[in-house]
């Protein structure tokens, strides 16, 4: 008898999990709801600030939407591709300044993606074996990543001033490597400043994601290397580069994505008079849209810069995709 009895709770205990399933099961519609709700706020936002604005600066490009229009933008006269043909007439001071411009972003791009992925890699490979004080180490590499962008720039705007500046009274009064205080933020000096601030902020990001990328990698791998007497440099070669493949890819392309759309930068750097040598393409547009006040040709422009990127990206994905096959 006592044995029944205390069997019975036992066997009445799945009972109401029974009821709460069938309960559930009784309520599919919101189940299949349930994934779409959770998306809908992410899907609303990016609607309303990216791809509504994107289709009205495709419409803005194919109008003539000048300071005229600007109160009654919706009476903006129809253009057709006439603005993209003045921003694509390089023989125009309009389109030979968007060549130009076109150029300068393009060297600004490469030279800071390269800069960025070695001082990255040569950070993340440094501070992989443990050692006393690496976590100190690493957290001092991440304050360019975590200081907010407009007072990073705005200190290095400080820094390079001719007369006041940091970097001149060190390479002048303390180094000596120069008698002149060279102009930084303006002149054909642009360019590098421009650089060193972007490489500034950018290297962390990339040192970040090669050193997670780094956490994967197996310690044996290298401990068997070494045995059969790979040096520090093979190592690196044969196993820390493919090992990192799939990192290398996504990251080479979000910092070309990055540095060829900065915008930031070069504003807060030199302000609305950009120097020639500074003049990237997206501060060019800026001043083609708001100094002019012809947003019809600006937003051509940006539509260009928008293609142009759509197909760096596509062909960089195909290109690599096909490497990754073959390998």
């Amino acid at each position: 008898m006592s044995v029944a009895t205390e069997q019975a709770p036992a066997a009445a205990s799945p009972e109401p999990r029974a009821r709460k399933k069938r309960g559930l099961d009784q309520r599919p519609g919101l189940s299949r709801k349930l994934p779409y709700l959770l998306l809908a706020p992410a899907v609303l936002l990016e609607l309303l600030i990216h791809i509504i604005p994107m289709f009205v600066g495709i419409w803005m490009s194919f109008v003539k939407l000048t300071k005229f229009f600007i109160a009654n933008w919706s009476a903006a006269p129809w253009a057709g591709f006439d603005n993209y043909k003045v921003a694509v007439d390089f023989d125009n001071a309009v389109g030979e300044g968007l060549l130009k411009s076109f150029g300068v972003t393009i060297a600004f791009s490469l030279i800071t993606l390269a800069l960025s992925w070695c001082l990255g890699m040569a950070a993340a490979v440094a501070l992989q074996p443990p050692f006393k004080g690496r976590s100190i180490v690493r957290t001092l590499f991440l304050v360019p990543y975590a200081l907010p962008a407009y007072a990073g720039i705005l200190t290095w705007n400080f820094m390079l001033q001719r007369d006041t500046g940091a970097v001149n009274h060190i390479l002048v009064e303390n180094l000596g490597l120069t008698s002149d205080r060279p102009f930084w933020l303006i002149g054909g000096n642009a360019l590098v400043s421009l650089i060193t601030v972007a490489v500034w902020k950018l290297w962390t990001f990339a040192f970040l994601t090669l050193m997670a990328g780094l956490q994967s990698i197996p310690r044996d791998v290298y401990e068997a290397a070494s045995v059969d007497g790979a040096g520090l440099l093979r190592q690196w070669r044969h196993i820390t580069l493919p090992s990192l493949r799939p990192v290398n890819l996504v990251l080479v392309l979000v910092l070309f994505l990055w540095t060829f759309s900065d915008f930031n930068t070069p504003y807060v750097l030199f302000g609305t008079a950009q120097p020639p040598a500074g003049d990237l393409i997206t501060f060019h547009i800026y001043n083609a849209s708001f100094l002019t006040w012809n947003f019809g040709s600006g937003a051509a422009m940006s539509v260009l810069l928008l293609i142009f990127l759509m197909i760096v990206t596509g062909a960089y994905l195909i290109i690599t995709g096909r490497r990754s096959r073959r390998a």
